[in-house]
């Protein structure tokens, strides 16, 4: 009878890793579908495009922007992942300062609200999230933070965040070793490009930052104990529009895209 149970169990564990090595193969051919934010027009938006298939050129993309909030909702529960691109000024008023709205760019309320729709039910749902730029500014104010309205005016640097009409400004960065970027890049510091004149000013209390300027901006965040939650990334540069070599580049779409294939 000892006999025949070891047997079994024997056979048992067999299955379990054949079964087991078919679902990790399945799960690294698997065609993901992203939701972006916004990708329209294209010829603004194609480099986030670009960057993911980079990675994998299998990957489907749906643009939400212009679908209404309860057709983005229900296709958002088929997508594999959330992607938050680049863009407009947040409406002030989002994150209390309502009398700086003048010193903004012009808002887009109706992408504020479904970008807010969004990330709530991808983080409700687990799904992983990617915040570029504004995106990235778009997770601190919907966990709570606050942004510095004009970074010229507002942040007495040296630095150059933002030149009109290009994304080739470049500054360094500093990465904490004990984040998902660090996980992700390898890296402790590195160049990235700048083209933007809000930033993080009070950060969220769910979420700590991953990287900083010597002016002390904060460059990327992740959520706290960031090891036991699903993926969620923000950055305030462009690696859509960095060379594909730069860890802080490339690495940072496989990592999303990765997660992005575990669901």
């Amino acid at each position: 009878m000892k006999r025949n149970y070891t047997i079994l169990s024997v056979l048992f564990i067999g299955v379990a890793v054949i079964l087991s090595s078919c679902s990790n193969k399945n799960n690294e051919h698997k065609v993901i579908t992203i939701a972006i934010s916004k990708a329209v027009p294209l010829d603004d938006y194609k480099n986030y495009i670009r960057w993911i298939k980079a990675v994998d050129s299998s990957v489907n993309y749906i643009d939400m922007y212009h679908l209404s909030y309860d057709s983005a909702l229900i296709i958002l529960k088929s997508c594999d992942g959330l992607l938050l691109t680049g863009g407009t000024d947040i409406y002030p008023g989002r994150h209390g300062k309502e009398q700086d709205t003048s010193r903004c760019w012009e808002p887009d309320f109706k992408r504020d609200s479904l970008e807010f729709l969004l990330v709530d039910n991808a983080i409700q749902l687990k799904k992983p999230i990617l915040g570029v730029c504004r995106g990235h500014q778009v997770l601190n104010v919907y966990f709570g933070g606050s942004l510095i309205i004009d970074i010229p005016s507002d942040l007495d640097t040296l630095i150059k965040h933002m030149v009109p009409d290009t994304y080739g400004t470049y500054h360094e960065i500093h990465i904490k070793k004990e984040s998902l970027l660090f996980d992700i890049t390898g890296r402790t510091s590195g160049m990235v490009n700048s083209n933007h004149h809000q930033g993080i000013d009070v950060m969220a209390v769910a979420l700590e930052g991953a990287a900083f300027t010597d002016d002390y901006l904060i460059e990327a965040v992740n959520l706290k104990y960031y090891e036991d939650e699903p993926f969620l990334l923000g950055v305030q540069w462009h690696p859509e529009r960095m060379d594909y070599s730069s860890p802080l580049s490339i690495n940072i779409a496989r990592a999303f895209i990765n997660a992005c294939r575990k669901q």
